[in-house]
């Protein structure tokens, strides 16, 4: 078995938390290196990667060619300068997100993945949930009939004073936790050559610094479900949860199972359109009234590590493996996230928030 290099920069809550605590378990990774600019965390980082060496600054990697490839877990708004730099320098790159800012800093990446040809994957570890994949299968099968609406709710109650509540570092809620449910939501909307309708309405409410803590988006396209995703850290009731309206019935997805209800329209009374009033057979007023065959299944995630979130992680991290080693496609494309940020810049635009900064 091939063990792949990794250098990781930043040793915070992705950085160390997230990524160093699943390469540790996984024998096929091996961190060779480490860079945070606190003395701290470098020292910390000796004790924990047993053989890495530790940097202040990440361009202190250049040269180095045992790498397999580098993780981006910087602050925000040095995601694209960095992996742009980093590509430039030969390495290829597994990026947090988000990937950028805007559109015009999307278009310089990708030119720099054309130029470089080094990897650029995409750490979007909510793509690989297995509530969401089984969702997509039950929805693509067709039982519950034609989309109508897909609602995908990332909600809690948190009141948030660190650096990504503030605009500058392209934070807010958006782009720290809108990249998984927009990335969801989009997989059901699956209209990625071209641009869908877009509404937003921002609320700063429980932040303490100057971006959105409640989002809402609505996005439509031709022959599309609705789509509603809601981002919220004012709802002390409602968890990470996804609703789909069909024609045929509806499914619901939380964090551990999903069900759905449907009926088989094969089965269904045969009714047709009726102008007259409609009675009963006592010719008392009636309302539509029909019995319907309804069937109701539910999934629960057989958790194969210690939680969704480390399962989650796992399958990205097979991804990435079986892309260096066997040249197998990520199942997280650019394509796909470019379109994120686009809608993300375009709901800014809609929402111009005051600023600390100016």
């Amino acid at each position: 078995m091939k063990v792949l290099n990794v250098a990781i920069l930043g040793q915070g809550r992705s950085g160390r938390n997230i990524h160093g605590s699943h390469i540790l378990k996984d024998e096929r990774f091996k961190v060779v290196a480490v860079v945070d600019p606190l003395e701290e965390r470098r020292e910390r980082a000796l004790k924990e990667y047993p053989g890495c060496q530790v940097y202040e600054k990440y361009e202190d990697l250049f040269g180095r060619t045992d790498i397999d490839f580098v993780v981006n877990s910087t602050p925000s708004h040095m995601h694209q300068p960095i992996a742009i730099d980093l590509m430039r320098h030969g390495f290829n790159v597994l990026q947090e997100k988000p990937i950028a800012a805007n559109t015009a800093q999307v278009k310089e990446l990708e030119q720099t993945i054309k130029e470089t040809g080094c990897m650029y994957a995409i750490f979007l570890q909510s793509r690989y949930r297995s509530q969401f994949a089984k969702a997509r299968e039950i929805a693509a099968s067709g039982v519950l009939g034609r989309l109508v609406e897909v609602k995908v709710y990332a909600n809690g109650y948190s009141r948030r004073w660190d650096w990504q509540t503030v605009q500058e570092y392209c934070a807010g809620s958006l782009y720290n936790t809108g990249p998984h449910p927009v990335g969801q939501a989009l997989e059901f909307l699956d209209y990625y050559d071209g641009m869908p309708q877009v509404f937003c309405h921002m609320d700063r409410v429980n932040s303490f610094g100057d971006a959105e803590d409640f989002v809402k988006i609505i996005l439509k396209a031709p022959d599309r479900p609705l789509i509603d995703i809601e981002i919220s850290s004012s709802d002390a009731y409602s968890p990470y949860a996804y609703h789909i309206q069909g024609s045929c019935g509806t499914l619901t997805v939380d964090t551990k199972s999903v069900r759905w209800k449907y009926f088989k329209p094969e089965e269904a009374p045969e009714q047709h359109l009726i102008r007259e009033p409609l009675f009963t057979e006592d010719r008392l007023p009636s309302y539509c009234r029909e019995q319907l065959t309804w069937y109701e299944e539910e999934w629960v995630e057989p958790y194969v590590h210690d939680n969704v979130f480390s399962s989650d992680t796992k399958r990205l991290y097979d991804d990435v493996y079986n892309y260096l080693t066997e040249g197998k496609p990520f199942n997280v494309t650019f394509k796909q996230v470019a379109q994120q940020i686009a809608i993300m810049e375009e709901c800014h635009r809609q929402n111009p928030l005051s600023r600390l900064d100016k």
